[in-house]
């Protein structure tokens, strides 16, 4: 078992009627299907951008600040295909890292929301690569000088993951130094702590949880798929649950 995570893990047999990651906002009405083909062929994208637009590697060092979301699992599965170190600050979750950007060495790309523009100011002065990305349906209407849009660039690389220097599981996956190696082993212990197997669908509430161990690598390590939901009114989440057939909550 090579205990790596990358963009195969969006290859994994799920329920073949179902899609491997689903996005619905309640406020707006949005919504978003993806095969696993599809979540694999936006990684790939994601990969090919980082390394062919970006022209980073293994050893480059990439900031993630997004909330749950089908793009944000295409930013991070490419950037984890690229043999990239990620760092993101999701909220404190009991028994999980938190992972903050460290070191002195400057970051090689950013990838935001446009609300959360200004926090990565100060963390980031120097990136050379920016790219907001949106949570809704299409492009941004207003990017600012010195950003790009994820969702327009993205679509100008190829969706074939590029080839790359073999990734081994003791390479860092995040900039902290957790290897791909542990974040593989973690995503799978905490499958089995959620009791996820495959075939599952796991319900996701945005607002709650930013930790992509628990809302996307562990329900893809087990085979499992998602329905990550915004706005998520508690009195309807019944509702959500039977429509969307799920079988676990985060």
């Amino acid at each position: 078992m090579q205990p790596i995570v990358t963009a195969d893990l969006a290859t994994r047999p799920v329920e073949a009627e179902l899609p491997l990651i689903s996005y619905r906002d309640e406020a707006t009405g949005e919504r978003a299907d993806l095969t696993a083909q599809q979540v694999g062929q936006w990684a790939a994208r994601s990969a090919s951008l980082l390394r062919d637009g970006c022209g980073l590697g293994p050893g480059s060092r990439v900031a993630v600040l997004l909330p749950p979301h089908w793009r944000t699992a295409a930013v991070l599965l490419g950037a984890w295909a690229a043999g990239l170190a990620v760092s993101f600050r999701p909220r404190a979750t009991a028994g999980l890292p938190v992972l903050e950007p460290g070191g002195d060495r400057p970051f090689d790309a950013v990838f935001v929301t446009p609300q959360r523009q200004d926090d990565w100011l100060e963390d980031v002065p120097d990136a050379p690569h920016r790219y907001l990305v949106g949570t809704g349906a299409g492009r941004l209407a207003d990017v600012p000088l010195g950003w790009l849009d994820w969702s327009a660039e993205v679509l100008r690389h190829s969706d074939v993951t590029p080839d790359h220097t073999a990734i081994h599981p003791s390479d860092p996956a995040s900039t902290d130094g957790t290897t791909y190696g542990q974040w593989g082993a973690l995503a799978r212990e905490i499958a089995g702590m959620m009791d996820l197997r495959a075939g599952d669908r796991l319900l996701v509430d945005a607002a709650e949880t930013e930790q992509p161990l628990k809302w996307l690598l562990a329900p893809l390590s087990a085979g499992a798929s998602v329905v990550i939901t915004a706005n998520l009114d508690p009195v309807r989440r019944d509702e959500v649950v039977a429509a969307e057939q799920v079988t676990r909550i985060l």
